[in-house]
């Protein structure tokens, strides 16, 4: 089963960068569809960012676009988001899910999900 760990968060400020990792254990990520999903205080979650397994196709929210990017190391085993042009909106706890079957957007399920962790931006 595999098991999915987030690090990266921590406060920024509008304007700062940010990189979140999700490093996985107990199987390969190799032919594994990765996501980002985000949850803000009081807000469903929602999704980020999705990259396929071989990392030649990624989705992003609308929110994000053009300012967050996603890769993944199947050789390490873990994906990244980097966020660039941080916004106090983008405050949330950040979450990282895999499944075998890629989906972008609201509505995807995904198998395995981490821990989650946190960002938060000031302004």
């Amino acid at each position: 089963q595999v098991q999915l760990v987030e690090s990266g968060g921590g406060m920024a400020q509008a304007g700062d960068s940010l990189t979140l990792s999700c490093a996985a254990s107990g199987g390969t990520l190799t032919y594994i569809a990765m996501a980002w999903f985000r949850q803000s205080v009081g807000k469903e979650r929602a999704f980020v960012a999705a990259i396929t397994w071989n990392g030649e196709h990624t989705d992003y929210a609308d929110s994000v676009k053009g300012r967050f990017s996603v890769s993944r190391d199947n050789g390490e085993n873990t994906m990244y988001l980097r966020m660039n042009s941080l916004k106090p909106e983008d405050t949330a706890v950040y979450y990282c899910a895999a499944d075998l079957r890629y989906c972008s957007g609201e509505g995807c399920t995904y198998d395995y999900w981490g821990q989650g962790t946190q960002v938060t931006v000031s302004s």
